[in-house]
């Protein structure tokens, strides 16, 4: 919460900032500086949607992956893309700010985030769960407004919580939903509480959700495992490696997201995954395709379920 103050701040200074070249001109480094390049998300094919494969186009946030397409609310725009996912999970999908010449008072950003439910570092295993949470470990300076409770938009069932900060007269509403074992927020942050509210109302126009595989967590660990080959890391093992893997018809890996891990780390954990077999998921009698995630490295480069 105190990140997200002090980025409210950050972003009108950071958008005033002339000391960014000029639009294609290379960034230009000190002398002797040796960049490495680190851990990074990619995935085995460019074709599959990703988390944070989200785009802008003709004023409106779309992104394939959860099946989100969001109008932006007039007079919002995004100065800067998020940063690449983290290793608990946590991506930055849309941060929406209000043009320079609003005034301050009727200023309210809108910040889109998505939490991978299998990796997320807190105990919560549902987008309910995550709210609730926020509300058990807000802190004494802030003030609830509205506790956690279930609303609908849009046709879909929201955990809506709001709170405020007296001192800097700013209130926080907070909407998250869960799509394929993601809580999706949305957290609107101004000073005028009937703008924030209508804001609030415009996500009933939004779209969300969609066909993708059911998404069941630790389905890769214990009976379902039928051949398993442990990846070689020989190089930066104890770093947290977390992947989303698809299983098909046949028990064979299909698809491999990693949200965040080093290109050597990527391709032997490929190497192994590809290899590994599974029960097939079983729908209706039928076998289908499923979602599910496994951690990688960590303190002793271990092979974990997602969630331990």
């Amino acid at each position: 919460m105190r990140f997200l103050l002090c980025f409210l701040v950050a972003v009108p200074l950071l958008a005033q900032d002339e000391t960014k070249p000029p639009k294609g001109e290379p960034l230009k480094y000190p002398t002797g500086v040796i960049l490495v390049k680190g851990a990074e998300p990619s995935a085995s094919d460019t074709k599959t949607p990703l988390p944070e494969g989200g785009r802008m186009a003709n004023d409106a946030y779309k992104n394939d992956y959860f099946g989100l397409a969001y109008a932006l609310p007039r007079g919002l725009k995004q100065p800067f893309e998020g940063p690449p996912p983290s290793d608990t999970g946590g991506y930055v999908l849309a941060q929406l700010q209000p043009a320079q010449t609003t005034k301050a008072a009727d200023a309210t950003s809108v910040l889109v985030t998505a939490q991978d439910l299998f990796f997320s570092a807190g105990p919560a295993k549902t987008a309910a769960e995550l709210v609730s949470y926020k509300k058990e470990v807000l802190p004494p300076y802030y003030e609830v407004e509205r506790p956690p409770a279930e609303v609908t938009m849009a046709g879909r069932k929201f955990a809506r919580f709001d709170y405020v900060s007296r001192a800097a007269g700013l209130h926080w509403y907070v909407l998250a939903t869960e799509v394929r074992c993601h809580a999706v927020q949305f957290v609107f942050t101004g000073r005028d509480p009937k703008a924030m509210e209508t804001l609030v109302d415009g996500l009933e126009a939004m779209k969300i959700g969609g066909e993708a595989p059911p998404c069941v967590r630790d389905y890769a660990t214990g009976a379902n495992v039928l051949n398993r080959v442990e990846p070689l890391l020989t190089e930066r093992r104890f770093n947290r490696i977390p992947v989303r893997i698809v299983i098909d018809t046949k028990g064979r890996v299909k698809y491999i997201h990693f949200l965040s891990a080093f290109p050597q780390q990527a391709t032997a954990i490929t190497d192994a995954l590809l290899q590994w077999r599974f029960k097939p998921y079983i729908v209706n009698s039928e076998p289908a395709e499923v979602e599910t995630g496994i951690v990688f490295g960590g303190a002793a480069g271990r092979v974990a379920a997602a969630g331990d």
